[in-house]
């Protein structure tokens, strides 16, 4: 503990020396960029935007894009005014300062000419407002930012996941929004990323998730002129700490090459495209630290994965309120020795192949200032195979090996559809807005040749060595199923503005999936914004709302197969080794398990709630305190129902069945934090965000495919939610006091993560051996704490320069270094009394790595 203690002193020393590091002045050029929007949020295109010195001089005009996007280029330090303005909307103005970096991007809202509303202009971090989208508690990072920052293989999405609250997540996982629809997966390369949000409208109806379970991403649009921007990032196990857990430095490297070209199609001010590609090439080794008969078992296997990413997109201008897109996208991966790690041995290895191919349609019409369309529809097919690299019987001795065969062998296939249809309106100090979504229609096929040559368990290596199993389980059958999946959500959102000082949002979503009865999903939200005696330096924010969950196709597949007929399922309690039918028994007298829906199952839901104080400490910076309460019902979990009854556990109630899973929604969970949120330039060196999270989350199950181990007891089950972390500190910045160093720095550290402590042993019989000891509850021991530094610094040069606006070649070279104090982060703990690893972690974080990267942007 004291060991850790020390690192964390020296983390914060080094990044509070670092963050108020005094260098001399810049002579940089900077740039002033930003978006010009409407009320409901819609670019606007064409609008003109001048920028002059405070004296009123002016120094260059632009004319936004066709995303509402512009940006002027070789500013020096200094104050500036910006006048925007666009035909049928009203004119504004902002002063800009210019100091020893450059702005993060401005967003300027115009209103509606004619309408009594101010138009509010907001530059991220800076000033304080009651807009629904405005809330302080908000990560958001430009494409500057995430360039500045040490992000690991330019894993955007992963890096921003940390910020979630896990309890806002649902059982599909993350919510990943891309232009305004939620889609499987992100499309395009990260370069041709421009912006990530998380918790943005936490309460908007618009989305099923709330704001802390889901990432808005928007994408780079076409440009009327060519751009680009080609990266090289390379890693090598030479320049990286050795693994605590590896006897040898495991032989790994990883390359990627990854860009985006975007410009006129034939010099046309109204057609454009984007073409995004990347290339991952990974030879990584997994570790594995396992026990045997013959003792300790330590090894590297390689485990290499190749990855393929291609994305174009043509976007035409029919006019200037009425543009078309079309983009297709293809991802391909293949991986060798998945799941192979801890004490799962080589020979237990799967090859995975996946291919997604996509293709999306986005059509925007503003009809009027007050009125706007959007519509997006994509269509895409996916095919996904797994094979097993031994196919042979598998031995798991429970925390100690897993060896044999991995019998994995799969095919995954989907044809799916996804559709969004938004409108908005404006009137008077309303902006109303309602639409439909069609998250998920799909065609998926299944084939599942899992587990067909049976897998033996055992409690302990002594068990083991006498051949003493607790459990056989074996399936047989027909394992290819075709299903459709259908969701539907439709949402209406009013945002109202009584007073210049005061917002109100409220909103109504019904959300809908087949294969479930519970059809009254009606989910209401509402929040509210208050400036109080209209100050411009402080505002008080709340809202509450309730958010339904989804199943995911997973549930869906077991149901159908497993239904005691078509894939049929046998577990035999305490069988003979090593052959289960050498005394008779055959799997056709066997009761078969089955899998199914509770007669009155409902769909999940989650009422969160909150309340925030947001102040702005000076110019562009401010502080948000944030209270956010949740609490979950109906929450999913498995329960077998046929379990043998107490108190001898010897016999089951219906012997004609085997388990009977039932998927039912009895759980419940209460999750409440306290935030705090500082973001900015917090000195004149240092910009970026600083958050502390003090949260409690309890529950009483762990998911849909959670079993409890004793059905008839639950009284155990409440405890600490597994994603439970009494504290949590994360920060992102930028340090650049001169033209030398231009560092970038990301902080986290988190108190212990639960786990729960088991027996071994199948002492239910019913086939597993989760049980725990007598008055011991679910994730009743702790893990350690975690922290880790990230520093980033790079450099940028001019290759060449042009005459021309946004025609010079720049090159940046950077060197990235993960956990910088190298310290031994733990994880895969073991709360197993019979396993050899006892109170011990059997893998942990990657230690110190470097990471060297070239980019070449134009």
């Amino acid at each position: 503990m004291s060991n850790s203690v020390n690192h964390m002193a020296a983390l914060v020393a080094l990044v509070l020396i670092v963050c108020f590091t005094a260098a001399g002045q810049s002579t940089s050029r900077f740039a002033i960029s930003g978006a010009v929007q409407d009320q409901a949020g819609a670019a606007i295109v064409g609008a003109r935007v001048e920028l002059g010195t405070a004296s009123n001089t002016e120094v260059q005009s632009t004319t936004t894009d066709q995303s509402g996007h512009f940006e002027f280029k070789q500013i020096g330090s200094g104050t500036y005014r910006l006048q925007v303005s666009s035909p049928g909307f009203e004119s504004t103005k902002l002063d800009v300062r210019v100091e020893s970096q450059s702005p993060a991007p401005l967003k300027v809202v115009l209103a509606i000419a004619g309408l009594r509303q101010e138009t509010t202009v907001s530059s991220e971090p800076a000033t304080i407002s009651t807009e629904a989208t405005d809330n302080k508690d908000t990560v958001a990072l430009s494409e500057q930012s995430l360039s500045n920052l040490p992000v690991f293989d330019q894993d955007y999405i992963g890096a921003m996941s940390r910020f979630l609250d896990p309890g806002s997540v649902g059982t599909n996982g993350i919510s990943l929004v891309v232009n305004g629809m939620e889609v499987n997966n992100l499309g395009v390369s990260p370069s041709a990323i421009k912006e990530i949000k998380i918790n943005q409208d936490p309460y908007s109806a618009e989305y099923q998730r709330p704001g802390r379970g889901r990432i808005e991403v928007t994408t780079k649009p076409g440009s009327p002129e060519y751009h680009g921007t080609f990266n090289f990032i390379f890693r090598d196990a030479h320049l990286n700490a050795r693994d605590p857990f590896a006897l040898n430095r495991p032989s790994e490297q990883r390359r990627i090459y990854e860009g985006y070209l975007s410009g006129p199609i034939r010099h046309s001010k109204k057609t454009s495209f984007v073409f995004s590609a990347s290339r991952k090439e990974e030879d990584l080794q997994a570790v594995v630290v396992a026990e045997g008969l013959t003792g300790a078992i330590r090894a590297n296997v390689p485990a290499p994965s190749r990855t393929l990413q291609l994305s174009g997109q043509i976007t035409h201008a029919i006019s200037d309120t009425n543009i078309i897109s079309v983009r297709e996208s293809l991802l391909v991966e293949s991986s060798n020795n998945q799941n192979v790690g801890g004490t799962t041995l080589a020979e237990v290895g799967v090859n995975s192949h996946n291919m997604e191919q996509e293709i999306t349609l986005s059509h925007q019409i503003v009809f009027s200032p007050r009125l706007v369309n959007n519509f997006r529809l994509l269509l895409g097919v996916e095919r996904q195979s797994n094979e097993s690299v031994n196919n042979g019987r598998r031995m798991v001795v429970l925390d100690a090996f897993t060896g044999g065969g991995a019998q994995a062998n799969s095919l995954r296939t989907e044809y799916h559809a996804q559709l969004m249809e938004t409108l908005s309106y404006s009137i008077g100090k309303h902006l109303i807005k309602g639409g439909v979504n069609v998250p998920d229609l799909s065609r998926r096929g299944y084939d599942n040749n899992l587990n067909t040559a049976g897998t033996f368990y055992f409690s302990t290596l002594a068990d083991y060595s006498r051949g003493r199993p607790f459990s056989f389980v074996q399936q047989q059958g027909n394992g290819h199923v075709v299903f459709l999946e259908k969701v539907i959500g439709l949402f209406v959102q009013d945002e109202y503005h009584p007073r210049k000082n005061l917002m109100v949002s409220a909103g109504l979503r019904y959300d809908w999936q087949n294969f479930f009865r519970d059809h009254n999903n009606f989910a209401p939200r509402l929040s509210f914004a208050y400036s109080p005696r209209g100050s411009q330096k402080m505002v008080i924010r709340g809202g509450a709302g309730i958010f339904y969950d989804r199943s995911g196709a997973r549930p869906i597949q077991d149901i159908l197969l497993f239904n005691g007929v078509r894939l049929r399922q046998f577990v035999l309690v305490n069988p003979a080794y090593p052959d289960p039918f050498s005394s008779g028994v055959s799997l056709s007298t066997q009761p078969v398990n089955i899998v199914r829906l509770e007669p009155n199952l409902r769909i999940p839901y989650l009422l969160q709630y909150s309340l925030s104080m947001e102040r702005q400490l000076q110019k562009s910076t401010t502080l948000a305190f944030t209270y956010l309460g949740s609490r979950g019902f109906a929450q999913f979990r498995s329960r077998d129902i046929n379990a043998p009854l107490p108190p001898t556990y010897a016999t089951r109630p219906d012997p004609a069945i085997g388990v009977l899973r039932e998927i039912e929604s009895a759980g419940r969970r209460a999750t409440d934090s306290l935030e705090f949120t500082l973001r900015g330039n917090v000195t004149r060196f240092f910009s970026g965000m600083a958050q502390y999270r003090l949260a409690f989350a309890h529950d009483n199950t762990s998911g849909i495919n959670y079993l409890p181990p004793n059905p008839y007891d639950l009284s155990g089950e409440w405890g600490r939610s597994d994603f439970d972390r009494r504290h949590r500190f994360e920060l992102l910045g930028n340090i650049n006091p001169g033209r030398l160093l231009n560092l970038g720095v990301s902080v986290s550290a988190y108190s212990g993560q639960p786990y729960t402590l088991i027996t071994g042993i199948d002492q239910f019989h019913t086939g597993t051996a989760n049980g725990r000891p007598a008055g011991v509850s679910r994730n009743s021991l702790q893990g350690p704490a975690y922290v880790d530094l990230d520093l980033r610094w790079s450099r940028d040069f001019t290759v060449r320069k042009s005459k021309k606006k946004d025609g010079d070649i720049k090159a940046t070279l950077a060197v990235d270094a993960f956990n910088v104090l190298n310290q031994v982060n733990y994880s895969s703990f073991i709360g197993n009394l019979s396993s050899p690893f006892f109170g011990q972690a059997i893998a942990a974080q990657p230690p110190r790595r470097l990471q060297f990267s070239f980019r070449l942007k134009f």
